[in-house]
């Protein structure tokens, strides 16, 4: 199965998720957002303890807060950084949008292969299938795990409501429509992991969440 271990990093108290499978230690990486020093210390420190094998950083989008430590773990572990064609011109922006929001970015983290919608990234035997749901940015993505009953879903749904779209890439109709086809289609008891915020579920936000 995949585990889900979550870090509440930066000032935008953005959500980073460790992957794992639990037989082979493959780790994934998703929205490295760590910028102090203690963050990338606790992270380290949980792969290291864990024994854990980081082969990829993967991104549900690329606005600043959640791509700040990906260049700093695609040196450390040697891995490459992959998210959705349309996040290019996020990313090459980042240093910028840093400077916006006082953060220091040192360099652009490249994007070294794309994820389309329907594909799967694979970890240990199981894998990640990437949904795409644009309108908080135009490359969103939604990691799902059906054999482990999760998914993660960027900063497209939270709990009790939904990503803003008033940053470059944002459609509000077209971000209500990708929550309702893509993702309140998959099973209600899957749980839900945001990029910001506490965990729900499918379910949940059916019945409760104001803006659907």
């Amino acid at each position: 199965m995949i585990q889900i271990k979550t870090f509440v990093v930066n000032s935008f108290q953005e959500n980073t998720f460790i992957l794992w499978e639990d037989e082979s230690l493959e780790a994934l990486i998703c929205d490295a957002g760590c910028y102090e020093d203690q963050e990338f210390a606790t992270i380290e420190n949980y792969i290291s303890e864990n024994n854990l094998k980081p082969i990829g950083l993967i991104n549900t989008h690329c606005h600043i807060d959640h791509i700040l430590g990906v260049s700093y773990f695609k040196s450390k572990y040697g891995i490459d950084f992959r998210a959705h064609p349309e996040e290019e011109k996020l990313a090459n922006k980042a240093p910028l949008m840093g400077e916006i929001f006082g953060l220091k970015l040192k360099s652009v983290p490249v994007i070294d292969s794309f994820i389309a919608h329907g594909d799967e990234i694979r970890i240990g035997e199981f894998s990640l299938l990437a949904i795409h749901v644009p309108g908080h940015s135009s490359g969103s993505l939604t990691f799902y795990s059906k054999e482990s009953g999760f998914a993660l879903t960027g900063d497209a749904l939270f709990q009790g409501s939904i990503g803003r779209t008033d940053l470059p890439g944002g459609d509000y109709d077209q971000l209500i429509s990708s929550i309702k086809n893509n993702l309140l289609v998959l099973p209600p008891e899957t749980a839900i992991y945001p990029g910001h915020g506490p965990s729900s579920t499918i379910a949940e936000e059916i019945e409760s969440n104001p803006f659907l």
